[in-house]
């Protein structure tokens, strides 16, 4: 068995993705978090085998077993490794003038997850890292947990964890820190486990660490800050009809993508005590989903990690025609 087939991986939503890019032989697709493939492999297949992809990924490990994964495609997928933010770079050096469609799924892929020495998860204990691309020069989670001060650890665990403890784990992770320094996986998912009031322990439905891990992995490799850029970025190289579809397991990314669609739908933002417009400006997409759609009960049941996920589309609007 290859090193490939031991990596179990199945795509979150990909008939949802499929179904609203509607991927078409010659069409130009951009899958900016390719991971082990599933999604690329889904949008080549739809178009039988005739679209064109790019895709990017800063995990150099998960880029190079879905480079063999697109084998089946020759000369169809253009993969960088890259993080999203830059797609703007690897359209640039492709000579793209523009896309007919794109995705992120935000989930941290299977084989983050299940490599121990990856410090991704508490599941089995592995040095405490988090670094989607431990080439990049940036800070462990071990940096950070052992380093930050309080405010930073509990706005960090609270906000970006979702975790009403944060204060209560800050300050357990401190007093843990000032014994001995914290390095692997198993001895901060203990300290914060022993942070939670044994009620809250006795009725948890995940494990205490869950959030936190969560938190510190978003922070680690600045998450928001690379949607954020994305966003900004993404609408000016969608051609009419175009659509972007993203995946997000976390409140704070779905907010995001939540706010910069409703943005870049909307039109006039001139006052609303101003009696005409005078700032000219139009709706430039289109949102498909009111709310975001969420994966089906079958999904859930077969793909655990799919659970939390939800997807945000919206459609490129053609530019109005101009004043004669």
């Amino acid at each position: 068995m290859s090193a490939n087939d031991k990596v179990p991986h199945i795509p979150v939503m990909l008939d949802e993705i499929v179904g609203y890019l509607s991927p078409r032989p010659g069409g130009r697709y951009l899958d900016g978090t390719l991971g082990l493939a599933g999604h690329s492999l889904g949008l080549l297949r739809a178009s039988e085998g005739k679209a064109e992809l790019l895709c990017l990924d800063r995990d150099e490990q998960a880029l190079a077993l879905a480079r063999k994964r697109l084998e089946e495609f020759p000369g169809r997928a253009n993969t960088f490794y890259s993080p999203f933010s830059e797609f703007e770079d690897a359209l640039a050096e492709l000579g793209w003038d523009g896309l007919d469609g794109a995705v992120l799924d935000l989930g941290v892929s299977s084989l983050q997850l299940d490599e121990a020495e990856r410090g991704f998860s508490f599941a089995a204990d592995g040095p405490l890292d988090m670094r989607m691309d431990a080439t990049s020069g940036m800070d462990s989670a071990k940096v950070l947990v052992n380093r930050e001060h309080y405010e930073e650890l509990r706005r960090i665990i609270r906000d970006l964890g979702d975790e009403p403890l944060g204060g209560k784990i800050a300050r357990a992770i401190i007093r843990a820190r000032e014994q001995e320094e914290i390095t692997t996986t198993s001895r901060l998912a203990e300290i914060v486990a022993r942070a939670y009031p044994p009620d809250r322990r006795r009725e948890a439905r995940n494990h205490p660490a869950t959030r936190t891990f969560m938190a510190l992995r978003m922070a680690v490799n600045h998450e928001v800050e690379e949607l954020k850029t994305f966003l900004e970025r993404i609408v000016h190289h969608l051609k009419p009809g175009a659509r972007v579809a993203i995946i997000s397991f976390h409140s704070a990314e779905d907010r995001e993508v939540k706010e910069s669609f409703r943005y870049w739908a909307k039109g006039c933002r001139c006052p609303l005590e101003q009696a005409f417009c005078t700032c000219d400006r139009v709706p430039v997409l289109k949102v498909l989903t009111k709310k975001p759609q969420l994966p089906t009960q079958l999904e859930i049941d077969r793909n655990p990690r799919s659970r939390s996920a939800k997807l945000r589309v919206a459609e490129r609007l053609p530019a109005p025609e101009a004043k004669s």
